[in-house]
């Protein structure tokens, strides 16, 4: 996704508050402080509730944007920010907890990228460590049900926003879309695409990585993953062996 124009992260803010994922993410994190680095960490609203909660964050985010957007948030100060993709993401620091959110784990459209970010997550993790991601089941008509979506967002300055998406394509593994974003007097657009793999498959490419899964879930609230109906597809996993 690109999101490298600040108006566009601006709006993303917005639209995406604290909700249930959130939720699941404090409670992985536990109440004792705790060092969690966030890979991808978009305009930093998880990163931020984790810093309140006393824990020690480190933001990762490829779109300079997205990041000017976290520097101005009441928590930001106490957070380390760095422009990087999740492949190329190195630090000598070792994390308690790392996580991919907001299902940026479907950004990574191939199993390079994906191998590559899965071998930043154990790299930096440390003994006894876990990692959390998620992705959308594959399962559900995801094209069917997007197609067509509009949205009213409204910003802070009380201007509203029409968001609309429009499928430009959809096959076995990917979907590939335009989202706009109508001002009343410009529109701002956004090409996406993501990729939907299969349970099987994302535990594969995890073990590659030398990880291993603990637990996979199908909604936040934990319930057992479903393959014809659940949602979502969370993977906790830490290294193997």
């Amino acid at each position: 996704m690109d999101y490298q124009d600040r108006r566009i992260a601006e709006i993303y803010d917005v639209a995406n508050p604290l909700a249930e994922d959130s939720r699941f993410y404090f409670a992985l994190a536990g109440e004792q402080p705790c060092s969690v680095l966030d890979l991808g960490c978009g305009t930093g609203t998880l990163c931020c509730g984790l810093a309140e909660r006393g824990h020690r964050v480190t933001g990762v985010d490829p779109a300079a944007a997205m990041l000017d957007v976290a520097r101005g948030k009441p928590q930001a100060g106490h957070i380390e920010w760095v422009e990087a993709t999740a492949q190329s993401y190195r630090s000598g620091r070792r994390f308690d907890l790392i996580v991919m959110t907001g299902h940026a784990f479907q950004c990574l459209l191939n199993d390079a990228d994906t191998l590559a970010g899965l071998e930043t997550m154990r790299l930096h993790l440390r003994d006894q460590g876990r990692i959390a991601l998620e992705t959308r089941n594959p399962r559900l008509d995801w094209a069917g049900e997007w197609a067509g979506r509009q949205r009213l967002i409204r910003m802070p300055s009380g201007e509203e926003v029409l968001e609309t998406l429009e499928i430009r394509g959809a096959g076995a593994e990917f979907i590939g879309f335009q989202t706009a974003y109508h001002f009343p007097h410009t529109t701002l657009t956004t090409s996406s695409t993501l990729r939907f793999p299969t349970r099987e498959h994302v535990e594969a490419l995890l073990a590659r990585a030398g990880l291993g899964v603990r637990e996979v879930f199908g909604d936040w609230e934990l319930s057992p993953f479903h393959q014809p109906s659940s949602r979502e597809m969370i993977f906790v996993a830490e290294r193997a062996g």
